[in-house]
């Protein structure tokens, strides 16, 4: 049962029950491990796939989502997302929608570079510090980036939430792209994205809201996914006050708040 508040904003049904409020969750992951990861700025190369311990990540997370009911599975169109969304997808009976907007960053230049290299470049230092005022030498810049993405983000929240109330759905996708959808979710400017960590594989879940979004995972790479699936109570874009009590909610008066 709602607060008041609530169920004055929340329209009725024709019986007069309160209509739930539409609310997505965006299942951010990362791709699996490739031979080049975390030595060599791959970027946009084409033909990057999942080396063995890229695969076996994707293969445990695929079985780690596999209870969930998926309203959609989401790429990037490089290959080594492609493959990894597949994984889920094959796991879940969905098969992969390709989404430009989810593609890597566009490092221009720097791309296919050792990263060792580029941290002697002057430009690294923006990237750091300020990235919102980044551009890669003939490439995309950071804000350029983070604003597409978001944008995805709230066009698939939209296409969604118009067939089902409170879909749960996967994006696929890079480092740089979740780190700056999840800065954004958490109301960060773009200049504190470089906080966020991504790594391969790893899950970072949001709850979009009417109200406001809601960080329910960042960069978890194990365990069980109870919770992700909005509870009925949490569309209404409230915060618990005094932090909640996540998946153990109390079934009886309602949910504890202290």
């Amino acid at each position: 049962m709602g607060t008041p508040t609530q169920q004055q904003r929340s329209p009725s049904t024709e019986n007069g029950d309160p209509k739930p409020e539409p609310v997505a969750t965006l299942l951010l992951v990362r791709h699996g491990l490739t031979e080049s990861t975390g030595s060599t700025l791959t970027g946009r190369s084409p033909g990057v796939h999942l080396d063995d311990r890229g695969r076996a990540q994707a293969a445990a997370l695929a079985e780690r989502l596999r209870g969930l009911h998926l309203a959609a599975v989401v790429s990037s169109p490089l290959e080594r997302c492609q493959e990894t969304a597949g994984m889920v997808a094959a796991a879940a009976g969905h098969e992969v929608t390709t989404d430009d907007r989810f593609v890597e960053c566009d490092y221009g230049t720097w791309t296919g570079r050792r990263l060792g290299d580029l941290a002697s470049e002057p430009l690294w230092r923006t990237v750091q510090a300020h990235p919102s005022a980044a551009r890669f030498p003939g490439g995309e810049s950071l804000s350029g980036m983070s604003a597409r993405a978001v944008a995805a983000v709230r066009d698939w929240n939209d296409r969604l939430t118009a067939v089902e109330p409170a879909p749960v759905y996967v994006v696929c996708s890079h480092g740089d792209v979740i780190k700056a959808v999840a800065a954004d979710a958490l109301g960060l400017h773009l200049d504190q994205f470089q906080r966020v960590q991504a790594d391969p594989c790893s899950l970072t879940a949001v709850r979009y809201t009417s109200v406001r979004p809601f960080v329910v995972r960042l960069n978890d790479t194990g365990g069980s996914v109870e919770g992700l699936a909005p509870a009925p109570d949490q569309a209404s874009g409230d915060a618990a006050v005094g932090g909640g009590a996540g998946a153990a909610r109390s079934t009886e008066g309602g949910e504890s708040r202290g």
